[in-house]
């Protein structure tokens, strides 16, 4: 049967409105839609596991987006030659798709956890989930590089296989046999979630003794922690607006090869769950404490001195040991965060940024960012967008 003719693609939007990151999918598929080309669409609301409905094995449309196709669905589609583009993280998939790159996010989370000094790292995800175990072996990796160990303890997602007193016993007998202090990674903001209760059950101190981080940067879940939950920041808007860029492309007649594309998360959102540094030397780490609060004011390593006893040549010395830097590079490394945070967040041209981030003149910003990141802030935003340059 021929497709009826039509000014505008029928798209069909198989993407959950329950949680943040389908959310911020679909913004970039508006964003796509608005800037590029404009689609009339279906869309519902829905749960990630709400299967996608029956009708859609006889659509007569031209292309959908999926974050949880039935095989029946796409054999459907491939019968009627619909272009399908796959969002699935849950799994692994030989179709077209696009989704967060899970090993930059557990690399950064690692990261993260190793800037505040922890010697001690452990890991907290779901069973049989792919982007879980795909965050668990880069962040257990990233540890190892650096010649660390991790524990992990892994259960099945929404206590499919059992209670949740089961499940939240079973993370507390895990918790308390941990070293500590000990830095956590969750695989999601809700695992983190999960974490908190525990730890303030437990009357564990959250970040003295345990540190946790989650993902996806749930506003509301992660201010309903107590204390708010630090989180990766996986850019789910440009996945959205990458994966209407490619079905464009598809239902136009342009080649496409079913190949995998992942995006690169944008940063982490740091609350009260990570905000210390394990750091046994007092002074100096009030001196670190001091640098992350005033670096982005124009502050120098003289004013840091002037302002907590501690000695030059400690500084240094006790910096690189936990940290790997110096005193100086430090502060260029909470500006360039603040950088990279104004460029994905705000419209901000760089003369404000700079500003905002304690530089003198945006000149020397834009080399600072380039020599240490290698590439320039205008293309550093293009690329977090999802945009070409």
């Amino acid at each position: 049967m021929n497709k009826p003719a039509r000014s505008k693609p029928h798209v069909a939007l198989m993407v959950e409105t329950a949680t943040v990151y389908g959310r911020e999918v679909l913004s970039g598929i508006m964003r796509f839609m608005r800037t590029q080309e404009d689609w009339s669409v279906f869309l519902e609301q829905r749960d990630l596991l709400t299967s996608p409905p029956s009708w859609l094995n006889d659509w007569q449309g031209d292309g959908i987006i999926s974050r949880g196709s039935t095989d029946e669905m796409i054999e459907a589609a491939v019968r009627r030659n619909i272009p399908v583009v796959e969002l699935n993280d849950r799994s692994e998939v030989d179709k077209a798709h696009v989704r967060s790159d899970d090993a930059k996010i557990g690399e950064m989370a690692a990261r993260h956890l190793m800037e505040r000094g922890f010697q001690h790292f452990a890991f907290c995800g779901f069973d049989f989930e792919a982007w879980s175990q795909r965050r668990q072996e880069a962040f257990v990796r990233t540890i190892q590089q650096e010649g660390g160990q991790c524990d992990a303890f892994n259960s099945p997602w929404m206590n499919l296989a059992r209670p949740w007193e089961e499940d939240q016993q079973a993370i507390a007998e895990w918790l308390q046999s941990l070293p500590k202090p000990c830095g956590i990674f969750t695989c999601n903001d809700l695992r983190g979630q999960h974490v908190l209760a525990v730890c303030s059950t437990l009357e564990l101190t959250v970040p003295e003794e345990v540190a946790v981080i989650g993902v996806d940067n749930d506003e509301l879940l992660c201010q309903f922690c107590q204390p708010p939950l630090s989180s990766v920041i996986p850019n789910a808007e440009a996945v959205g607006f990458l994966a209407a860029e490619r079905l464009s492309r598809w239902m136009k007649g342009e080649s496409h090869h079913e190949t995998q594309q992942v995006v690169a998360p944008t940063g982490v959102a740091t609350r009260l769950s990570t905000d210390v540094v394990a750091i046994d030397h007092p002074e100096v780490a009030s001196a670190l404490a001091y640098i992350r609060q005033h670096a982005c004011e124009g502050l120098t390593v003289d004013e840091v001195l002037q302002n907590v006893a501690v000695s030059r040549s400690t500084l240094e010395r006790q910096l690189r040991r936990y940290l790997g830097r110096t005193p100086q590079q430090e502060i260029r490394n909470v500006q360039l965060k603040r950088v990279r945070e104004l460029l994905v967040t705000t419209e901000m041209a760089a003369e404000q940024i700079a500003y905002r981030a304690g530089f003198d003149h945006p000149e020397y910003m834009h080399y600072v960012f380039k020599r240490d990141l290698g590439i320039t802030p205008g293309q550093y935003r293009q690329s977090v967008r999802g945009q070409e340059s």
